[in-house]
């Protein structure tokens, strides 16, 4: 206990009000701000605790200094500039521009993140952490190549200054390795900056592409071992067969390159050794020791990225910042903005070697330059700032990030979420993510509307086109795609489309290469469309002019392959029109992105998807459906963001919906909810059978004409038998049961009308006799199967009113009781007997009330069945005439009172049922046809509104949906042959497993 309490280190006192305020002004940054206490705002251990001690270390050992040392910059001036700017009430930039919420969250996660890694960081003896922060560690020639001198003591070198000090450090900047200014490949600035891999469109987006041949890298970038051939390095680093007659040694598991070229000349050199002390005294390294000082953050397109960007730069008062893009034309963006907000004194041309500044120097330039500069970057740069940080994963530039391993790396994308295990691996730490969906829920960007519009037939092979997996993501194969699209008559028609939908709407319609998109320019001006096609082939002074000709106004329309995907903003853009798919959830992002920017006069940004409405989530082409996980597409309704009604909407909502996520449960809970809303047309052929069901089982009486509407597209008249025997058998509703019993008929299908018999003897006693008036009056108006059909029907419908038949030939001939009794109460062989006997009396009787002495005798042995079914048969060899003869027997409809009749007058149409025109029909005393209710349609292909006429002894008519409703159902196109309508061979079972399986979930 004792030894432990000595061991103990003593608190160092806290450094006097007079050092504090001289290192303020040396660092020019604040250690204690307003109401912060010394004792607790620089506890010992503590990140600015450390920061201030090491800041007064330099000062006593160069008291002319006159900023900090590399060293210091690199671990604490973003560290307390952050910790300064998120003091504040309001943090702001130079110009005044006070910071979102999203943009503080970025720079508070990563202060978060510093001060975590400060916190973990292993202190020796003057608190810094150990040589893996060395300032020329980050400047190591091990990214240049084998050919430099003397690598081996640029590093000791580097590591001893690290030991010595923080200021001896910051004396010993030595270059790595002595190259004429001339060696050093530095862009020219201007318009000679562009290569010409930079002008064309298909390297627009990545920085590889523009890297592929050496020429364009200078000779720096050509003697980095990544840029040469890897195959023929590792060959280098193999070990070599030893003379015959020698031993092969024991390779060492550490060696440095000089190290393989001397044993690979067979140089004698005791490296067993060396190798064995190097285990014993070095740690083991991680792969990726600089990984805890990269950090990235998603913001939407849109909600200020560049803008948080400056944040870093207010930060950072003396450390300098290097901004890394993807392409020239950002560069001068980001000049501009750093001009704008206040920070023009601090731009600077790029710094390589040798060159040091402590001002807080700003540098914006592009990967390509920072890959052929590798190796030679000034260390002045503490920030390094990546742009669009998707672009960066390329295998020359993350390994260029890689080996850096001295300042700090933050990456910023609007994409990092779609490609995030791709992210990760280079910048491993997210502190931020403002996405998509939440920039637009909050009002920072426009909402987004959607419409798809259908391809057409001859753009629906799209699907067939090939995909190619790149570094990032997946792609379609673009040669291909040209091949389909790039067609006069789709022109054409995206043409006469966008006049006729979107005519003065700016937009941006993305095109399948560079070719389409000419040729759409074309087609579109022809229509009277003021618009203009660019590429990376466009000279750049005549692309700055067609940009601000269309800021004013004077272009309406932009067509890009891709150009324009990336990098530029242009607040007025209101459509994207993706006439050109992509199965990149990153590159569709990307053009969204156009136009999510807020504008006056802007209600919501517009995208236009070439896709079937129906298009699922999982399919290849992506829509901002899939994008965002939608479950519900409505055309021209909001996808994300407020609604805000009245507001300029210039485009129509339709009034019905449908269902496009993929996942069943969630298909299944869409059809729960927006079940009278469906467009069912659009639905596959299962699903619409699925829907069908449901709509049966659900339909009340004031929605039959909707649901009716909603099928006028079924030709075939399969849906409706669905739709009607699922509400025959399903619906809770006895009015509606009967209704759909009594349309039934109409569809002229006798495998639904036995089914709809069989469900009538299942039903109570009233309702299954005014179901058999039901079908016997149809079996009366129309002929439905076969004469043999139709008798098993009678006879079974019979069957079930027996008693209504019995007291009619009761009431007719005294003796039918008497025989009947007999038949009943006998058996064996007399029960047969009886039957004949039955039979013959009923012979001598006319025809009415021998079929209803046949219908109300029950045989209980099967002689006396096959007696009666033989008598039943012959009297049925006209089913018309026997059903009518049968639907006489019924009782009349009793007279009502005026009083009653003046009620029933006042009530809805739907008061009264099916039953009451059955009656109606049924009370004829001369046994005259009954008349055809009214509204009830002659075949299957009758026309959709001819079953809405239901029409009432007062004349009234039954509640209906809107007129908005109705008309956009029956205005909407049936589906095709192409749509795939019908099912396949062997699929019937499986459909009606679906349909049963989606009632029973109904109905739990």
């Amino acid at each position: 206990m004792a030894e432990s309490m000595s061991a103990a280190p003593v608190a160092a006192p806290v450094p006097t009000s007079a050092d504090i305020a001289r290192a303020e002004k040396f660092v020019r940054e604040r250690f204690l701000f307003d109401g912060e206490q010394p004792a607790a705002a620089l506890a010992p251990g503590s990140a600015r605790r450390r920061a201030l001690e090491e800041a007064l270390a330099e000062l006593a050992a160069d008291p002319r200094a006159r900023g900090p040392s590399t060293a210091w910059r690199r671990e604490f001036s973003l560290l307390l500039g952050l910790e300064r700017l998120l003091s504040e009430d309001e943090p702001k930039l130079a110009d005044g521009t006070v910071l979102s919420a999203h943009q503080v969250d970025a720079l508070s996660g990563t202060l978060t993140a510093l001060l975590a890694a400060a916190q973990s960081a292993t202190p020796n003896g003057n608190g810094r952490a150990p040589a893996s922060a060395s300032p020329e560690l980050l400047a190591s020639a091990d990214i240049l190549g084998p050919g430099e001198p003397d690598d081996d003591s640029a590093i000791r070198d580097a590591a001893a200054s690290a030991a010595a000090g923080p200021a001896a450090a910051s004396a010993r900047v030595a270059p790595v390795a002595e190259l004429s200014p001339e060696q050093y490949e530095q862009e020219p600035e201007g318009d000679e900056d562009y290569s010409a891999g930079e002008e064309r469109e298909e390297d627009a987006i990545g920085e590889d592409e523009d890297l592929g041949e050496d020429e364009d890298l200078g000779p720096l970038a050509r003697s980095a071992p990544e840029h040469e051939d890897e195959d023929d390095l590792e060959e280098d680093m193999l070990p070599r067969e030893p003379p015959d007659g020698e031993e092969q040694p024991e390779q060492p598991r550490l060696q440095d390159e000089e190290d393989t070229r001397a044993w690979a000349e067979d140089e004698p050199r005791d490296w067993v050794d060396e190798g064995e002390g190097d285990e014993e005294s070095l740690a083991e390294q991680p792969e990726d020791p600089n990984a805890a000082k990269r950090f990235w953050f998603e913001h939407a397109t849109g909600a200020g990225k560049t803008v948080a960007a400056l944040g870093f730069v207010e930060a950072s008062q003396t450390g300098g910042v290097l901004i890394l893009t993807h392409r020239r034309n950002l560069v001068d963006q980001f000049h501009g903005e750093l001009r704008d907000r206040g920070y023009a004194k601090r731009i600077r041309p790029a710094l390589l070697k040798g060159k040091d500044s402590d001002r807080g120097p700003v540098t914006v330039e592009t990967y390509q330059w920072f890959v052929r500069n590798a190796g030679h970057i000034s260390s002045a740069y503490t920030i390094v700032v990546c742009d669009e940080a998707h672009t960066a994963l390329g295998e020359k530039t993350s390994a260029a990030i890689r080996k850096w391993t001295g300042p700090i790396f933050i990456g910023m994308t609007a994409t990092g979420a779609l490609i995030a295990r791709h992210v990760t691996d280079l910048f491993p730490t997210q502190t931020s993510r403002f996405d998509l969906a939440l920039a637009a829920r909050r009002g920072v960007i426009a909402p987004l509307r959607c419409v798809r519009i259908s391809p057409g037939v001859g753009v629906r092979t799209i699907a067939k086109v090939p995909l190619r997996r790149g570094e990032v993501d997946t792609e379609f194969d673009q040669d291909e795609l040209a091949k389909l699209l790039d067609q006069q008559p789709f022109n054409i028609a995206a043409a006469n489309l966008y006049r006729t939908r979107f005519n003065g709407v700016p937009g941006v319609v993305y095109a399948a290469g560079v070719r389409h998109a000419y040729n759409l320019a074309v087609a579109f001006r022809a229509e009277g469309i003021k618009a203009q096609a660019v590429s990376g082939e466009t000279p750049k002074r005549q692309l700055a002019e067609i940009l601000a000709r269309y800021e004013r106004g004077e272009i309406d329309v932009l067509i890009n392959a891709q150009l324009l995907a990336e990098g530029w903003n242009s607040p007025r853009a209101t459509a994207c029109v993706h006439l050109a798919p992509t199965a990149s959830k990153r590159i569709y992002q990307q053009r969204v992105g156009r136009v999510t920017r807020r504008h006056p006069g802007k209600e919501a940004g517009l995208v236009v998807d070439f896709v079937h409405p129906a298009t699922k989530n999982d399919d290849p082409v992506v829509t901002l459906h899939s994008l965002l996980d939608r479950d519900v597409y409505r055309g021209g309704a909001i996808v994300v963001g407020p609604v805000r009604r009245g507001r300029g909407r210039r485009m129509r909502v339709e009034r019905r919906v449908l269902p496009v996520c993929a996942e069943e449960e969630r298909r299944f809970a869409v059809f729960e909810r927006e079940l009278w809303r469906i467009a069912v047309e659009h639905l596959d052929y299962g699903e619409q059978h699925v829907w069908a069901a449901l709509a049966g089982a659900r339909v009340a009486p004031s929605g039959w004409r909707r649901a009716r509407a909603m099928l006028h597209f079924d030709r075939p008249g399969e849906l409706k038998s669905r739709f009607l025997i699922t509400a025959v058998q399903r619906n809770k509703n006895a009015q509606v049961r009967l209704r759909a019993l009594s349309e039934i008929p109409s569809l002229r299908d006798p495998d639904a009308f036995d089914t709809a018999i069989d469900i009538i003897g299942g039903w109570p006693r009233e309702e299954r006799r005014e179901g058999t008036k039901i079908m016997l009056r149809a079996l009366v108006e129309r002929r439905i199967g076969r004469r043999d059909q139709a008798n098993a029907w009678i006879w079974r419908l019979a069957g079930y009113t027996r008693e209504v038949h019995e007291e009619y030939a009761v009431q007719r001939w005294p003796e039918t009781k008497r025989l009947l009794g007999l038949l009943v109460n006998s058996s064996g062989g007399a029960h047969a007997r009886n039957a004949r006997r039955l039979i013959h009396a009923a012979r001598q009787q006319d025809r009415r009330l021998a079929a209803a002495l046949l219908a109300a005798a029950l045989a209980h042995t099967p002689e006396a069945e096959e007696a009666l079914r033989g008598a039943r048969t012959r009297m049925a060899r006209k089913p018309p005439a026997l059903a009518r003869e049968l639907l006489r027997n019924f009782p009349k409809r009793r007279a009502r009172g005026a009083r009653r009749r003046r009620k029933e007058d006042a009530e809805p149409a739907e008061a009264v049922g099916a039953s009451a025109e059955v009656n109606g029909s049924a009370a004829e005393a001369d046994g005259a046809p009954a008349a055809a209710a009214a509204g009830e349609g002659q075949d299957g292909a009758s026309a959709p509104g001819s079953d809405a006429r239901d029409a009432r002894p007062d004349g009234e008519v039954a509640d209906a949906p809107s007129d908005a409703v109705l008309s956009e159902a029956l205005a909407s196109r049936p589906p095709g042959v192409e749509d795939g309508a019908g099912l396949e061979p062997g699929a019937d079972e499986e459909l009606q497993r679906n349909v049963q399986e989606a009632l029973d979930h109904a109905s739990e």
